[in-house]
């Protein structure tokens, strides 16, 4: 068999882990041939490929990032894109393609599922938002750099009585805001899930003043939205996917503290620092263990499903399932972490 694989959307730590893993067994157990396809979406449509032997694959399992690129093209929003993308898959011989990759890189192997493409989809995304699995890989990896970054933060803040607001990734979903935010010991956390009022939070923050604490740090998720008519945000370009460039809300709740309650008040925005370097022990075992999986998917003849950990197994899912909606920060859980603000 020839074996196709591309990784979409934004990079991840763990990707070049799950990318051994699809060689090494594929190539030494199954003796399947396998391809790369560079920049995601956009390399099979333009048929830019590599090779992908023993040889490319040693050294990646510490390795952030990902030797065949990536890229938020959508086939669908092209011209032709889907007609190319089936040439491509014809013209090389592919009969399977694993896509690494989010929302919008498995919604687009879904999709190509009608038009004869028979892809195994692997669950990549630093926001944890991917329905039917209960983890993604790269998460562990973001959580941790965003709680070192918070640890360090405290130390600055309590020496110069500040308040310092932190802006991790997270468009949809809360998790790393909540997780990092647990566990750093934050005062405030504000997720896309429930929209804040930013006089809530300002109260909060006096009531830590009162009380003795006269440093504060607030983590908020770049896709949290303040609730109507409290907060104004501005706008940004929208990709491929139809999705706003998110970034600044730190900067909007930053200014409102301090005009509020004039506080010394500071903004940190970790952004693509939490995407880089090399993945947790964690996140290697868990995408070795998503590739293996892939490869044995792809060698059985499986198509428009993802593999996925539930219960601490590795299973195969519809695509559907892992795409059809995104997977949120529930009430329960935010209401845990309340119990330590203010």
């Amino acid at each position: 068999m020839r074996i196709g694989v591309l990784t979409g959307g934004g990079d991840c730590p763990g990707l070049n882990a799950v990318i051994r893993a699809v060689v090494r067994k594929g190539v030494t157990v199954y003796g399947h041939e396998i391809v790369g396809f560079r920049h995601g979406w956009r390399g099979v449509m333009e048929g830019e490929t590599i090779p992908l032997d023993l040889d490319a694959a040693r050294g990646l399992l510490p390795r952030g990032g990902t030797i065949l690129g990536s890229s938020r093209t959508n086939p669908f929003n092209a011209e032709g894109g889907v007609e190319q993308v089936v040439a491509t898959m014809t013209d090389l011989g592919i009969d399977t393609l694993i896509a690494i990759g989010g929302e919008d890189t498995l919604g687009v192997a879904h999709k190509l599922g009608a038009h004869g493409v028979r892809a195994i989809g692997v669950p990549k995304t630093i926001d944890n938002d991917l329905s039917a699995t209960e983890v993604t890989f790269g998460f562990d990896t973001a959580v941790q750099t965003a709680t070192d970054a918070i640890d360090r933060l405290h130390t600055t803040a309590e020496s110069h009585d500040r308040v310092m607001v932190v802006e991790v990734m997270g468009r949809h979903a809360g998790w790393i805001a909540l997780h990092s935010g647990l566990a750093g010991g934050a005062d405030v956390i504000l997720i896309p899930e429930l929209p804040f009022d930013i006089a809530e939070v300002c109260a909060h923050l006096q009531h830590r003043s009162r009380t003795g604490k006269n440093f504060s740090i607030v983590v908020v998720a770049e896709g949290a939205v303040p609730a109507e008519g409290t907060m104004t945000l501005q706008s940004g370009a929208v990709d491929e996917f139809g999705h706003v460039q998110l970034g600044g809300v730190a900067n909007r709740v930053t200014d409102e503290i301090k005009a509020r309650t004039g506080f010394d008040t500071r903004v940190t925005i970790l952004g693509h620092v939490l995407r880089g370097g090399t993945p947790t022990a964690f996140d290697r075992v868990l995408a070795t263990r998503f590739g293996i999986a892939a490869i044995d998917a792809a060698h059985a003849g499986a198509a428009d499903e993802m593999v996925a950990l539930q219960a601490g197994e590795i299973v195969r899912v519809p695509l559907i399932d892992a795409v059809g909606t995104l997977k949120t920060v529930g009430p329960e859980l935010y209401e845990l972490a309340e119990v330590f603000f203010g």
